[in-house]
């Protein structure tokens, strides 16, 4: 059983919360509920939560006041959220589990199955990653988690060259020559990377478009990147990316 805390500043959240995981999550025990940053900071240090689901904006602060005064984190953390889209982009850049406000039963229960059955390892290393992604002035600084079977890797997505597939894995390639594989799909990428200046030219490549150099035409067509890297085009998107090639030099 998860020994579960909610933290939520609203009434009405926390008793739909309640209800919802006495229905749908059997693997949860619900030992306490908080509404802010002091009441969630001391019902967790009473009762040692396995886990704990937490709203972003409390009555006297944050999900990230609260869980700074909790060095290191050492329980597992779903966050609750009322954002927009583009402020999501900052939890997946962050691989952080996380809810969208209005709840729904079935995300809930998938993301406590997930919880379950994954340790949540560097929690403290994607909390940094996250808090910093959700700053609107560091924007060209954004950040992602890329998680490898022994590591937890830090990285500025300006600083992602491309991304390869290799089956179920993806090869990230950094400009500095370092490679990093992860076990996450290319599609799973795209997904995250696409609003990022990112562009799929090829059902086994990603690049970032910021490090294009030129594109090459013999052979089918490769479009050079920075440290000289060739990428193929598919054929199919050959017309759609001279035309992006346009576009970028009419800026």
């Amino acid at each position: 059983m998860l020994r579960t805390i909610i933290i939520d500043d609203e009434t009405h959240m926390r008793e739909t919360l309640e209800k919802m995981v006495g229905t749908f999550c059997p693997v949860i025990k619900l030992v306490a509920t908080a509404d802010g940053v002091k009441s969630g900071a001391l019902a967790i240090l009473k009762h040692k939560p396995d886990l704990v689901l937490l709203d972003i904006k409390l009555n006297d602060g944050t999900a990230f006041d609260l869980l700074k005064q909790l060095q290191p984190v050492d329980f597992k953390v779903i966050l609750v959220t009322a954002y927009d889209q583009y402020a999501i982009k900052a939890f997946k850049y962050s691989a952080i589990d996380y809810l969208l406000k209005p709840v729904d039963p079935d995300e809930l229960a998938e993301a406590v199955n997930k919880v379950e059955k994954l340790i949540q390892h560097d929690f403290n290393t994607q909390l940094v990653a996250l808090e910093e992604n959700m700053q609107p002035e560091n924007k060209a600084n954004k950040k992602i988690i890329l998680k490898t079977f022994d590591n937890i890797h830090l990285v500025k997505i300006k600083d992602i060259n491309y991304c390869e597939s290799e089956g179920s894995y993806t090869s990230i390639y950094l400009l500095n020559g370092e490679k990093i594989m992860v076990s996450n799909t290319l599609k799973d990428y795209d997904d995250i990377l696409k609003d990022a200046g990112f562009y799929r030219l090829h059902k086994s490549y990603l690049i970032n478009i910021r490090h294009i150099h030129r594109f090459e035409k013999g052979d089918g067509g490769f479009v050079v990147l920075e440290n000289e890297s060739r990428v193929p085009v598919a054929s199919r998107k050959r017309a759609e990316l001279l035309e992006m090639f346009k576009r970028l030099a009419g800026k």
